[in-house]
């Protein structure tokens, strides 16, 4: 291990999970501040990077060895509400990229060593769009091809994991799903994030043309469905033997849930102090407002709720040396994409409330509910798609999710 990397292991406090939430907690009112300066760079102001790096946030998911905290999956939950109650981008791109940190534990050593011998502190943006890439085995590796979309803060980032299908070699065999690790140098970043949500992700396309990628810095997602990886030598911790791909809705999940509560928190305060502009009654006294808000708040509670247990459960299962069935992962991704939904109907159910106050772009209430959808939009929550496939699983049929 380099000096470097020794550095920053003393430099961190691994602290505890409630530590690292009151770390996210802190910087909160930073973080809001800057909403408006993030959404017009759509990217994290070079100032919140460096907080973020300095609070250790990004390397929660880590592995100690290196100096990460490596806390609990349900880490990825509770830190993420705390900061998309302030910035759901910000909270997006954190827990996103110290997912990566996790993933790259169960890499071989060799990848988990290119990166992290060099600096630890290194942010690895992914995309996970399996079709789009394409690569054929060669000597030593495979030639990796393609274009991905959604590249959550890869100007930030010095690595990326990107997915592919590798061609069979011959007719009788199925392509298989890799994930490649490739050096900044070996992609091209194209500026394509131009939306109405989730702005300051910065989430780019990346191309690759005809790129060397080499055995050692890829990683088959069969091995990585539970229990043992390429890393486990290195980092044999109950995190790092939890599937990836199950458990993948609640990498970003907890952003809506904080989102979600951002929106009631500021419903309650605002109707607290609102009269109607056509009678002079206060709106906390009306009944219907009453109900919203603990309808609103039923939904949060239930979503977070739902969220954690599942993240908590996968690691109980980890520690007993116990690998998910079939059945319950696609119950893992069914429950994140409906835990979702109902954050993004809370959202819904009070920006309605709100009348036309929730339309001013002055206020908060207009990017929450845009920030709702975005999350919402991502193919992890497509509730269509993880509800017919453990309806499908359910029922004995084959699953159509071949991450499983």
């Amino acid at each position: 291990m380099t000096d470097s990397v020794i550095q920053l292991r003393d430099a961190f406090d691994e602290g505890s999970l409630d530590d690292y939430v009151n770390r996210a907690r802190e910087l909160a009112p930073k973080l809001k501040q800057r909403a408006n300066e993030t959404e017009e760079l759509r990217s994290l102001p070079d100032e919140t990077e460096t907080e973020l790096h300095d609070s250790g946030l990004f390397r929660m998911m880590q592995p100690q060895r290196v100096g990460g905290a490596e806390l609990d999956y349900v880490a990825l939950i509770d830190v993420a509400e705390e900061l998309a109650k302030a910035d759901a981008s910000v909270a997006w791109n954190v827990t996103n990229l110290s997912s990566h940190h996790w993933m790259l534990a169960m890499f071989p050593p060799a990848a988990q060593d290119a990166v992290w011998s060099t600096d630890a502190d290194a942010l690895i943006a992914s995309s996970f769009i399996f079709p789009t890439g394409r690569a054929q085995r060669v000597d030593g590796g495979y030639k990796l091809n393609g274009r991905w979309p959604f590249s959550s803060g890869v100007d930030s980032s010095t690595w990326n994991m990107l997915a592919g299908m590798v061609q069979p070699d011959d007719d009788t065999q199925a392509a298989e799903q890799r994930i490649f690790l490739l050096p900044k140098s070996d992609y091209s970043i194209i500026d394509t994030w131009f939306t109405t949500g989730l702005k300051g992700t910065g989430s780019k396309d990346v191309e690759v043309d005809d790129v060397f990628v080499p055995q050692d810095m890829t990683l088959a997602v069969s091995d990585v469905s539970g229990g043992e990886t390429p890393g486990s030598d290195l980092n044999p911790g109950a995190l790092y033997r939890v599937p990836v791909f199950a458990l993948f809705p609640f990498v970003l999940s907890g952003c809506a849930v904080g989102n979600a509560q951002a929106c009631l928190d500021d419903f309650i305060a605002n109707t607290r102090q609102r009269t109607s502009n056509y009678n002079r009654a206060r709106l906390s006294d009306f009944q219907s407002t009453q109900i919203k808000i603990a309808e609103a708040g039923a939904k949060i509670d239930a979503a977070r709720q739902i969220m954690r247990s599942i993240c908590i459960e996968a690691m109980e299962h980890a520690r007993a040396s116990q690998i998910p069935d079939l059945l319950s992962k696609t119950r893992y991704r069914r429950d994140g994409a409906f835990s979702v939904r109902l954050c993004t109907e809370a959202v819904d159910l009070l920006f309605a409330a709100s009348g036309a106050g929730g339309l001013f772009s002055s206020g908060h209430l207009q990017r929450q509910f845009r920030e709702a959808h975005a999350i919402n939009a991502h193919i992890a929550f497509n509730f269509d798609a993880a509800g017919s496939n453990n309806g499908r699983v359910e029922l004995g049929l084959p699953s159509e999710n071949p991450t499983l």
